[in-house]
């Protein structure tokens, strides 16, 4: 460690010694889209100290605008925003410096303007399209969406916040089928490929996807230190140890600081998340905290490296996770682990956006299960749903799409007909119901009428009766005493590949939930 140390610090002072060369930051490059209007597009980059920097965006070899910018003294680093453009391209950013030397130009080209997005998370959002069902054909259409554009980093972890990503793994492209299904867990997301495709066949205009995920990770190691402080973490290194089937970075922060925090100058629409399996096995019941921090956190970074530009409350998408059978697990396991991940996912509302996840939105893929999956039951391959799911919630809270349905039924009401012995649960929305079933709906029978959130529960299976456009009754033969919780898909397999009992008409599954509170006597 020590020699590695002395190493890093000889590479440092040679390349002071030597002056920083003139050129873009990593993730600039020929084809790539940078965020239209109404945010201005950041654009930055290295230079000689003190030296000037012309920064000017042309088409068809005719100058649109030029912006100016000086190299930073100790940073040697150079930044301007571009006013803010409408959608469309190819353009050419040309930057050139003047200093004492001769001067210098460097030229990005085949520039778009369009909508950013960022894909984070593990491994179910770095799964690539190779690894999907119906891969083939998925690949074979690549070419035909040339505008949207993809960019992934690599996987790097850094103890300390790096200014700019040490190495890319793929450098702005035009989609193709090698690049999209370059090997398994490598580039390019079948995720983020697939909800920039729906986005793109919806706005037609350029879409840019920018992913930087590595599997196996926990939410600790793509959050920084206030997240952690906010949340009771700092101090404790010993909590951040990963079980042994999991695999990533094991210490906290260390992906912020190399794959998040080198992208902050970036102008962005938005974010979509594929992450909490590592941590149905991690500071599980920390989730709820850690989660709408790094939310909240995230967008503060991104929205003052970016100058502004990148909106203060921008759109946060995210799927809440499916199921795995990494052992035995049974349809209704004893073991809570992915039920109580899954609610935390939400904050432990249910569903979102809510009260403390603003501006977000919700895929959920518990009936998405992949028993048979080659990569494990925890890699599902139905990615397109997914992606479906997730393009649905952005159309409606990004794009601000109204009537725009994107999630499935909740429940508004739950009353109890105890002297029946009947449990009405009214929903929100017009159900579909695919099929009865006796053990996806489960109460808490307790001698109290209330329970706190900490005292143990006696869960009892509540069997379906019946069902109406928008209300399931169900029974609670065994439950003798007063029914204080209700329950629903919470099991780490509920249901089999998409039949769950309730969707809605659009084919959106019921969320899992559990009512805390006393519930409504009829």
């Amino acid at each position: 460690m020590a020699a590695c140390l002395l190493l890093f610090v000889l590479m440092l002072m040679r390349a002071s010694a030597e002056g920083v060369t003139f050129r873009f930051a990593s993730y600039y490059g020929d084809h790539m889209v940078l965020q239209k209007k109404p945010a201005g597009a950041v654009v930055w980059g290295y230079g000689e100290a003190g030296a000037s920097i012309t920064v000017s965006l042309s088409k068809d070899s005719k100058v649109i605008m030029e912006k100016m910018a000086q190299v930073g003294e100790y940073s040697e680093t150079w930044k301007v925003v571009l006013a803010p453009m409408e959608h469309g391209g190819p353009y050419s950013v040309i930057a050139e410096q003047h200093s004492r030397e001769e001067p210098k130009n460097l030229t990005l080209r085949d520039i778009y303007f369009g909508d950013v997005w960022l894909c984070s998370g593990q491994s179910n959002m770095e799964m690539t399209v190779s690894q999907i069902i119906n891969a083939s054909k998925e690949l074979s259409e690549a070419s035909l969406y040339p505008y949207v554009r993809v960019f992934t980093a690599s996987h790097i972890h850094s103890e300390v916040e790096l200014q700019d990503l040490a190495k890319v793994d793929l450098e702005w492209s035009v989609p193709t089928a090698e690049n999209l299904g370059h090997g398994n867990f490598s580039y390019f997301s079948a995720v983020c490929w697939l909800f920039g495709r729906h986005l793109f066949e919806t706005l037609q205009y350029p879409i840019g996807l920018v992913e930087s995920c590595w599997g196996g990770t926990c939410i600790e190691a793509w959050s920084s230190g206030r997240v952690l402080q906010e949340c009771g973490l700092t101090g404790d290194a010993g909590r951040f140890l990963l079980p042994p089937l999991l695999s990533g970075p094991e210490m906290p922060s260390v992906l912020w600081n190399a794959m998040i925090h080198p992208l902050l100058n970036m102008s962005l629409t938005g974010v979509i998340w594929y992450q909490g399996e590592s941590n149905a096995f991690m500071n599980t019941d920390l989730y709820n905290c850690t989660f709408p921090a790094l939310i909240a956190d995230w967008r503060r970074a991104f929205h003052a490296g970016s100058d502004g530009q990148t909106r203060p409350l921008f759109p946060f998408g995210f799927v809440q996770v499916t199921g795995s059978r990494l052992s035995t697990f049974r349809r209704q396991a004893r073991d809570d682990h992915f039920p109580r991940i899954r609610w935390h996912q939400t904050a432990d509302y249910g569903d979102a956006p809510n009260e403390r996840m603003p501006n977000t939105f919700m895929a959920v893929a518990v009936d998405l299960c992949d028993e048979h999956s080659p990569y494990g039951s925890i890699h599902p391959r139905d990615k397109q749903n997914v992606a479906y799911r997730l393009h649905l919630g952005a159309r409606a809270v990004a794009y601000g799409e109204r009537g725009l349905v994107f999630q499935g039924p909740y429940p508004t009401k739950v009353v109890v007909d105890g002297a029946r012995g009947l449990i009405n649960v009214t929903y929100g929305q017009e159900l579909l119901l695919l099929l009865m079933d006796d053990h996806i709906f489960e109460v808490c029978c307790s001698q109290r009428p209330q329970l706190s959130p900490q005292e143990p529960c006696q869960w009892v299976p509540a069997p379906m009766v019946s069902a109406s456009s928008r209300m399931v009754t169900l029974s609670s033969p065994g439950c003798r005493d007063a029914v204080t919780r209700l329950r629903y898909a919470w099991a780490e397999w509920p249901c089999e590949y998409r039949q769950c009992p309730l969707y809605n008409k659009h084919l959106l599954p019921a969320p899992p939930f559990v009512i805390d509170s006393a519930l409504k006597a009829g």
